[in-house]
């Protein structure tokens, strides 16, 4: 970042934290009541690998969900039709949020706050993207997320 201040890839831990953060999430996603239903037979090592390319071009890191996995448009294509409700939504959010915690992320309320206004906001535009006929941006750049108004804390 031009501010000197670590990504928030790189702040978390980079790639094994991210993978230890999708994991620890699809574990608890199969054990849901709610949202095992959107992957019946559990969820597959190829799923969360992608899943984990994906939140670490979004934190900050490689660029390889766009580069080998189809980028924005193969994200939107994911989620098309799948009809999210505002309880599965939060589910999610939750979820995510547990999982952190499982995982061992970093807990000091400028990431916290960071990783929980992209789960707001991915999750919202999941859930609005995933509802028959819905209006979508059809080509969109991955999103790169940032600290937004709390930059770490290195005291």
């Amino acid at each position: 970042m031009s501010d000197g201040a670590p990504t928030l890839f790189e702040w978390a831990g980079g790639g094994p934290a991210l993978r230890g953060l999708i994991d620890a999430f699809y574990d608890r996603v199969e054990r849901d009541e709610l949202l095992a239903p959107f992957f019946p037979g559990g969820v597959h090592e190829d799923h969360r690998a992608h899943v984990t390319a994906w939140w670490c071009e979004v934190f900050g890191g490689p660029g390889r969900y766009t580069a080998e996995l189809g980028g924005y448009e193969s994200m939107l294509a994911h989620h098309r039709g799948l009809a999210i409700t505002p309880e599965q939504r939060f589910r999610f959010a939750s979820l995510m949020s547990l999982a952190a915690d499982d995982a061992g992320l970093p807990d000091d309320p400028e990431f916290r706050s960071a990783f929980v206004a992209y789960v707001e906001w991915g999750t919202r535009l999941a859930m609005h993207n995933s509802q028959p006929d819905a209006d979508v941006f059809e080509h969109a750049p991955v999103p790169r997320w940032g600290w937004g108004e709390a930059p770490p804390f290195e005291g």
